[in-house]
């Protein structure tokens, strides 16, 4: 159920010990599309297309996070390029260099609240040292939930006895 204040949709609080207990380490994907900032934007954006991903993480030699070039970032420079026959530039130029990010042990709340809060895609996984670890997508959020919502539910014994003994009064009816 949503709930409507002011002109504004909000979802419903969520109860924190409903959702499961997984952290951002446990959901990432590791094995990443990494861009390196001095590649030409159009090398990178052939690299999204043949890859089939909107976006992919920028780092340096080191691993060090820099940002994300997306389709989103590249756009308006791509749409120049063809009107006004603008050259091409480097990858680094074009990033979103302040992207939302997540630590490994992030749980899943507040990933999703993130997500919510964020008009991302992706966010990137960072450790301590600000490197790139992994990357978790909207819907590897919703594919925790999702499991979340197929586990068995444990059941309260006095409602399961009740519901037992519906059945049963049931049963003899027919």
């Amino acid at each position: 159920m949503m709930t409507k204040t002011m002109g504004t949709t909000h979802a419903p609080v969520m109860d924190p010990s409903a959702m499961p207990a997984v952290t951002a380490r446990e959901m990432m994907v590791r094995n990443l599309i990494t861009l390196d900032p001095a590649m030409d934007a159009l090398e990178a954006l052939d690299v999204l297309l043949r890859n089939r991903i909107s976006g992919a993480p920028v780092v340096d030699e080191d691993g060090k996070f820099l940002g994300i070039f997306s389709e989103k970032s590249c756009m308006r420079f791509v749409v120049s390029m063809a009107y006004d026959g603008m050259p091409s530039t480097d990858v680094i130029s074009l990033i979103d260099a302040d992207p939302p990010t997540i630590g490994e042990e992030t749980d899943l709340l507040t990933i999703a609240q993130t997500f919510l809060n964020a008009a991302c895609r992706r966010l990137p996984v960072l450790d301590e040292n600000h490197r790139l670890r992994g990357q978790i997508s909207r819907r590897d959020v919703m594919r925790a939930v999702r499991s979340h919502l197929n586990a068995p539910k444990k059941t309260n014994t006095a409602s399961g006895l009740f519901f037992s003994a519906i059945l049963s009064s049931e049963e003899r009816r027919v």
